[in-house]
């Protein structure tokens, strides 16, 4: 990922310096299970322990020639043990090295990520219950619907976020998986004890059964939890984006001091940070398509994953990380505008209650097909004419006949409308 989207903390994870000083990490923990079957002598795992260091730009020298960066890396290391590195990789083959350590990495990445969809989730959490009763419309197919609260559009946002945190848990726990199982996941010159050594040591789970790899299911599983997490935090930047049309202008990405709109036209606040959440979205979708190419290798290994994963599995925890981050910020210091919302209500001019004299119609006995005619008889005169609904449905013979001008104006409250607010929020938690 380009430096512009990448927050220093999760940067590292995915740095040289990080990848390698875990695959050193890695072999020597297997030297010091290789020394308690005996295999190896304790005092060269001593040696090793004291000696071992990298130089990344030696690897990086060294695989310049021979085309291969974890020989490239036990050349290097060798280079400061010395004699007892002739122990360092025994009966392991690369992958043991290589996969493990992504696990490692993949790991810390999705805690990280789990932090900061946390912080996510607390922030719309609070503002849903600041707005619990921030009237506004409420739109389907983008036209008015009936009367919704910004708290309630937080609050689904809150439960869908919840939904991804348990998701993303359970990604976390299926790719802490490591493997020292050798060349085609036998053991044939390794003790599986190497193996629950070093994932024990390391924080992770052994394989239950590998190949020369992990098997790319799991990878795949957890792109495929950022890129749903991509997806809703796509949905509510979009959600802001048509909010803060100049035609709607109920809601506003927060626009910092010295900030700059246009190059061209100095009045211009554009939710720049929404569409850049929109488009980082389409990234991670993409990458998920790569990982789930990535499941069906051959035979026991091949490596048409590696190129792909260089790529899409920094790329992808970087991106949702700087997208929850900056969701976080708009939504924590987003600008709401209630007396634009109580006019865009007005705007349909008394149509979002067309449902509520529907059913009271059909309440006094009148069939569903006779009741629906006569509300949208008079809704499609207001369209048409751009009257009044209450004006109009209180001047229709047939529904005064059942509805008298004191029932109309009971029917068509703003406040009746939203009764069941607090049950909802309680449902959800929020409280």
């Amino acid at each position: 990922m380009i430096e512009r989207y990448t927050l220093p903390e999760i940067g590292r994870i995915w740095s040289e310096e990080h990848k390698f000083r875990i695959w050193l990490e890695i072999e020597i923990l297997a030297c010091e299970a290789q020394a308690q079957l005996g295999r190896i002598p304790a005092a060269a795992v001593q040696e090793i322990r004291k000696k071992a260091r990298f130089d990344v730009k030696r690897i990086q020298q060294i695989e310049g020639q021979t085309h291969h960066d974890v020989i490239a890396f036990l050349t290097n290391v060798a280079e400061y043990v010395g004699e007892a590195s002739r122990y360092i990789h025994y009966g392991m083959t690369s992958s043991d090295v290589l996969d493990t350590a992504l696990a490692v990495q993949m790991k810390q990445a999705g805690e990280l990520i789990q932090q900061k969809l946390e912080q996510l989730i607390g922030v719309v959490k609070q503002q849903a219950r600041a707005h619990r009763h921030t009237l506004m419309v409420g739109r389907t197919h983008g036209v008015h619907a009936e009367p919704i609260t910004l708290g309630l559009k937080l609050a689904v946002w809150y439960a869908e976020l919840q939904r991804h945190y348990q998701r993303l848990e359970a990604a976390i726990q299926r790719i802490a998986v490591g493997k020292i199982s050798g060349a085609v996941g036998t053991y044939d010159h390794l003790e599986p004890f190497v193996e629950t050594y070093v994932c024990r040591k390391l924080g992770l789970q052994p394989a239950p059964i590998s190949t020369q790899i992990l098997q790319r299911d799991r990878h795949a599983e957890y792109v495929a939890v950022l890129a749903q997490m991509g997806a809703t935090l796509e949905k509510m930047a979009v959600e802001i984006r048509h909010l803060q049309r100049t035609e709607v202008l109920e809601v506003e990405e927060p626009f910092r001091r010295g900030q700059k709109g246009s190059s061209a036209m100095p009045h211009k606040r554009n939710p720049i940070l929404s569409e850049r959440i929109t488009g980082l979205a389409r990234l991670l979708r993409g990458n998920l398509v790569a990982a789930l190419e990535n499941v069906a290798l051959w035979h026991e290994r091949d490596i048409s994953h590696s190129s792909v994963e260089r790529v899409i599995l920094p790329d992808t925890t970087i991106a949702v990380y700087y997208m929850l981050e900056k969701m976080g910020q708009i939504i924590r210091d987003m600008v709401v505008h209630p007396d634009q919302m109580k006019s865009n209500l007005e705007k349909s001019r008394g149509l979002i209650f067309s449902q509520a004299i529907l059913l009271h119609l059909i309440d006094k006995g009148l069939t569903r097909e006779e009741a629906y005619r006569l509300v949208q008889r008079n809704a499609l005169r207001v369209w048409e004419k751009k009257t009044d609904f209450l004006s109009e449905i209180k001047k229709d013979p047939e529904i005064t006949a059942h509805l008298s001008a004191e029932d109309i104006d009971r029917i068509c409250s703003w406040q009746k409308r939203l009764k069941h607010m607090d049950i909802i929020f309680e449902r959800l938690g929020i409280g």
